[in-house]
């Protein structure tokens, strides 16, 4: 199911700045080489997430799920100068490439791939998150969120994606595992007094949460 239209989207990417060369390539690569190609972010949610990261100008960003690169390396660009970002990747193979993408770029010395369970590996980190990026499995969407509401810094912002998951939470009753986990995590949220919420249609769903 197109949540956006087609036409829609082509027009949306062509009225938005162009990707710098190394996401083209990682962005081709990743389309060309990997049969989970649909997860990575793209052009005009890429450009959002960078611009996003540029307006808030984190110290410290967290991501969990890398998947080949593209989207740590759009949060890296609104980095200040002594900033970190890390990002989390379960499955090595992707981990690997999105190491090899994360040396060629300028902002390599930010960034800190961490390998395993996100679930382990945040408790482990002891940082204040000005900005998360939440896309991995949907199934633990809830208990990311309740891990690391209380580690984002008052005015802090959590983007989580595939909030519409392939339009899936549209359909009733909603079916199928992560379709049910993404509408389950979808109203905790907009239960949650703690934040201000809003639900954006770019590309498959990304809802902005804004820690008060």
């Amino acid at each position: 199911m197109d949540i956006i239209d087609p036409l829609a989207e082509a027009y949306a990417s062509q009225f938005t700045s162009p990707d710098e060369a190394l996401l083209q390539e990682i962005a081709t690569t990743t389309q060309a080489m990997h049969s989970h190609a649909h997860m990575l972010s793209g052009h005009v949610q890429g450009k959002f997430l960078e611009m996003i990261s540029c307006l808030l100008q984190p110290r410290r960003i967290l991501e969990i799920g890398t998947f080949t690169g593209y989207s740590a390396l759009c949060l890296a660009k609104g980095l200040l100068k002594d900033g970190k970002l890390h990002t989390i990747e379960l499955r090595e193979q992707d981990a690997s490439v999105a190491q090899a993408n994360f040396n060629r770029s300028i902002d390599a010395g930010k960034i800190i791939l961490h390998i395993g369970n996100a679930l382990t590996i945040i408790p482990q980190l002891q940082e204040t998150w000005d900005l998360v990026f939440i896309d991995a499995d949907k199934v633990s969407y809830t208990q990311y969120y309740q891990l690391v509401l209380p580690l984002v810094r008052p005015g802090g912002v959590i983007i989580a994606d595939n909030v519409l998951f392939h339009g899936q939470v549209l359909q009733q009753p909603v079916s199928g595992k992560n379709a049910k986990a993404i509408q389950a995590f979808n109203e905790y949220v907009l239960q949650d007094a703690q934040v201000d919420k809003v639900l954006l249609t770019i590309r498959d769903g990304l809802l902005m949460i804004r820690k008060k």
